[in-house]
């Protein structure tokens, strides 16, 4: 029998990441917890099984995802979750640009940091799965939300994010995929009537799709949407 696949998930500490690295590990995959405290890591992954690994990971600090490479060895399966809503309520016209740069830094260029640390391994074995957790507040296809302005264009920068790296993965192996997961009840969205069980399916689903899987598209459950 073949080794299982080793998923690394960012974010994983609660909600939407811990939910998605609870569900791969139902599905048989080796999963490394990921949060930017050791301590909160650790704890997430207990809570999981006591086979679940962890480790810190800040998506902002290009030396501590360069050390997380380093350490953890190949990764097959990255799910890019980490993610901050700070603007809920500001307009495009007066968000304060600092907080637009935040919001950038952590939910566009974190999950590009990590993926330039663990996809080129992948490449080069031949195999691998990302996945990115978007949003269809950054969906052309639904129309950009202006009522958190810096999320929505963070949203949609990773929409493009994916697209580039699903064609230049191309023909590699590796499948590279965005998620709306839909309104999901975390600290985001505390009223949302789905779960985050519910929603981290459809994210396990993008995670472990067969080699002739799509790639560069955009995913609701079964289903791919309009970018």
């Amino acid at each position: 029998m073949s080794e299982p696949r080793i998923a690394l998930i960012t974010g994983a500490n609660r909600g939407l990441g811990h939910a998605t690295a609870a569900e791969l590990h139902r599905r048989g995959l080796r999963v490394i917890v990921t949060a930017r405290d050791a301590d909160t890591a650790a704890e997430a992954a207990a809570r999981i099984g006591p086979d679940v690994r962890s480790h810190p990971l800040d998506v902002t600090d290009e030396d501590g995802v360069g050390r997380a490479a380093a350490r953890l060895g190949p990764v097959d399966v990255l799910v890019c979750n980490a993610g901050v809503l700070l603007d809920a309520g500001d307009d495009p016209l007066s968000v304060p640009l600092e907080r637009v740069e935040r919001t950038l830094a952590v939910n566009l260029l974190g999950g590009w940091r990590v993926a330039q640390a663990f996809v080129p391994g992948m490449v080069s074995r031949g195999w691998g799965r990302v996945v990115f957790v978007s949003s269809g507040t950054g969906s052309f296809s639904v129309g950009l939300w202006t009522g958190a302005p810096s999320y929505s264009v963070s949203k949609t920068a990773v929409n493009g994010l994916t697209t580039m790296l699903a064609t230049c993965t191309k023909g590699t192996g590796v499948l590279v995929n965005a998620v709306n997961p839909g309104q999901t009840r975390t600290r985001m969205v505390p009223t949302a009537d789905r779960t985050p069980g519910e929603a981290a399916t459809g994210i396990a689903d993008a995670a472990t799709l067969p080699d002739d899987g799509p790639t560069g598209v955009f995913l609701r459950g079964d289903q791919q949407i309009g970018w």
